[in-house]
């Protein structure tokens, strides 16, 4: 299926065109700076895969309060849009396109991973009873502090402002983060918002979050530079969604509401509900993106070549193959992951994975 003449059809995603239908999908990799500056070896990371043509970048807070974990980038403040820019220029000249991931973390963090040390901020005052990295070692996540509706709206003035910084950093566009298990999702998550107010209760009230963030990136910098992931099911960060009629209508909601936005795109982590997955084919006008839970290689392009997703996002197979592309057009082995240095904060496997060149016996 990787060989399927349809994985290499040109494709248009707002104002971008693409030559194939792989893209690079977010995945965190905690090599920024201490104080959230993108390093100069994220710009040669993702210039190395830059022949993905789509790259997404990692998480990246738009605010002291939206950081979760140690060494992942910003996009607030001079330098940290000095840094992307940096990262931007790169894939560039490289011929590829950047989409910054924001990343607000909510609950999801711990006062020692922050700036500012403040409890985290949520829909409710729900921990999300998880084990958590710090400086010190593993600690459980707080109890986090419920944000006011008069914060709510100054969250979403951020995620505004962090798209505007992204786009002045050189970036195509920027990914909204609804995912996961992070602030976003924990919105739409009846066992993490509890709320009685507007933004909690029913359906359509743990929707509103998501749609006005939704709508303020996209005003802020256009809809043709704005993506949006979303994570139907999937139970990280401790979020319970309900059965999987429930989650269904939730999900439909949504999309119907975000579909006359008109965005660039929608990225969907699939965890296998194909009917739910239709569904949103059916209303979702633009690009529609698909990263499939326990994907093998021979799979990859299955969901384009059924019509059900117009780009196939590449996670591991991309972060241990910068020459996925290449590999998978010759039906070339691809390299093994080293799962010890996902996070380990320098070059060691990150900026080391050889290329098929570079593996060649001279």
């Amino acid at each position: 299926m990787t060989t399927s003449p349809t994985l290499w059809e040109p494709l248009t995603l707002g104002k971008l065109t693409l030559s194939h239908r792989l893209a690079l999908a977010p995945m965190t990799r905690s090599r920024a700076q201490a104080d959230g500056t993108p390093s100069e070896i994220m710009a040669q990371y993702y210039a190395q895969r830059a022949s993905l043509g789509l790259l997404i970048t990692e998480g990246t807070q738009p605010s002291d309060d939206g950081q979760g974990y140690l060494n992942t980038p910003g996009v607030y403040r001079p330098e940290h849009v000095e840094g992307w820019r940096r990262v931007t220029d790169a894939v560039h000249d490289k011929g590829g396109h950047l989409f910054v991931q924001l990343m607000h973390v909510g609950r999801m963090s711990h006062p020692d991973n922050t700036p500012h040390h403040r409890v985290p901020v949520a829909p409710s005052a729900i921990s999300a009873d998880q084990d958590f990295f710090t400086p010190t070692g593993m600690q459980k996540t707080p109890i986090p502090r419920e944000l006011t509706t008069t914060e709510i709206a100054g969250v979403v003035a951020e995620f505004a402002q962090a798209a505007k910084s992204a786009v002045d950093a050189g970036a195509d566009g920027v990914e909204i983060h609804g995912a996961n298990g992070y602030l976003l999702h924990q919105f739409l998550a009846p066992n993490a918002n509890q709320r009685t107010d507007e933004y909690g209760g029913s359906i359509q009230n743990r929707s509103r979050f998501v749609v006005e963030v939704a709508r303020a990136v996209a005003e802020a910098i256009g809809p043709e530079r704005t993506g949006i992931r979303i994570s139907p099911g999937i139970p990280l960060g401790g979020l319970a969604e309900g059965d999987s009629e429930e989650i269904r209508a939730q999900y439909r909601h949504l999309v119907a509401e975000l579909a006359p936005l008109n965005l660039a795109y929608l990225h969907v982590h699939h965890l296998g509900d194909e009917e739910l997955l239709r569904s949103f084919r059916e209303v979702w006008p633009t690009a529609l993106l698909v990263l499939r839970y326990g994907r093998t290689r021979d799979e990859i392009a299955e969901y384009v070549e059924a019509g059900l997703a117009d780009v196939a996002p590449l996670g591991q197979f991309a972060l241990a193959n910068p020459d996925v592309v290449e590999r998978l057009r010759d039906d070339a082995p691809f390299n093994d992951l080293d799962p010890a240095t996902l996070y380990a904060g320098g070059p060691k496997g990150y900026l080391d994975y050889p290329t098929l060149a570079e593996s060649s016996p001279s």
